[in-house]
């Protein structure tokens, strides 16, 4: 699922193919991608895109007349610059957005279609998509805290709640973790004053370069390749590849179709993690150390 600093690629690369000119027409391909009735959806045709934004993972399209075109990709939607007028494709496209000097794909390559899209009137119903995240990148280390302190969880699950933190998702929560050296099963209420700076420091640091550095490699062309994996990540995606820091092999919980990756020796004491329901499944033969899952390895 394409998280903040993918989604500021989009919003970077929509702005400056798209901000400025007139939505000329709007193809949908699935009728299960519009999901509001009220505006309609031709309202939007004809007018002009004033600007973009963000609310948490959504992408937001500004029109004139205080309209809103509110886009949720969900894990496998993707946005795609193509020629005046190009065809929807088959089976994996939803709907196409024409300006006067190209159209505007949107696609999801993925059995289950969940992307979404809504039509608002009104900064006060644009405001209901909001779930309440903190913007870490501009709120501040007390609000950072404040947000990990409302109630015990997981900072794996603190991180990628959206009624918590703005804009985190899987990917970018492990990479952030690891950068702080922090086990993703820690509970945020035992977190020490310095382990939260650490943790803050971290999540502006993971999520101020990779912005920067997508929008470095997809220069002025418009991102093609958005995906959760990235060549350069410490852990996310790395399962058994050699951790950047001490060489250690990354290690995963997988738990439908979420993840968590992480580096045993830089964040859990050489700990190995188990879900509850592998725990519970093998319990006494689950191995507790990286030695140990060696030694029944050769074994």
């Amino acid at each position: 699922m394409p998280e903040l600093p993918d989604v500021e690629l989009y919003l970077s690369a929509l702005r400056a193919h798209i901000a400025g000119r007139v939505l000329e027409r709007v193809r949908l391909a699935t009728p299960f991608l519009l999901r509001s009735v009220e505006p309609p959806l031709d309202q939007v045709e004809g007018r002009l895109v004033t600007g973009f934004r963000r609310i948490g993972k959504r992408v937001v399209w500004e029109l004139e007349g205080e309209l809103f075109l509110v886009f949720h990709l969900m894990i496998a939607g993707r946005f795609k610059w193509r020629e005046r007028a190009a065809a929807i494709p088959r089976k994996i496209g939803l709907a196409a957005f024409d300006v006067p000097h190209g159209t505007l794909l949107l696609t999801e390559a993925a059995t289950q279609k969940r992307a979404s899209l809504h039509v608002v009137r009104g900064e006060a119903a644009l405001g209901s998509f909001d779930p309440g995240g903190v913007e870490v990148m501009t709120s501040g280390a007390a609000a950072f805290a404040a947000a990990l302190e409302k109630e015990s969880h997981t900072l794996k699950r603190a991180l990628t709640d959206p009624h918590l933190f703005s804009g985190i998702g899987n990917a970018y929560s492990d990479e952030i973790l690891h950068r702080a050296r922090l086990s993703p099963f820690k509970l945020t209420r035992q977190l020490t004053s310095g382990e939260m700076k650490v943790l803050y420091d971290a999540t502006l640091a993971t999520l101020a370069e990779w912005t920067a550095r997508l929008q470095d490699e997809a220069g002025d062309d418009f991102p093609e390749k958005v995906t959760a994996f990235r060549e350069g990540m410490a852990v996310h995606g790395r399962f058994g590849q050699p951790c950047p820091r001490c060489g250690t092999p990354v290690q995963r919980i997988v738990h439908g179709e979420h993840e968590v990756n992480y580096c045993p020796a830089c964040q859990t004491e050489g700990r190995l993690l188990a879900d509850r329901a592998l725990s519970k499944l093998l319990k006494s033969d689950w191995p507790k150390t990286l030695d140990e899952l060696e030694r029944r390895k050769r074994a």
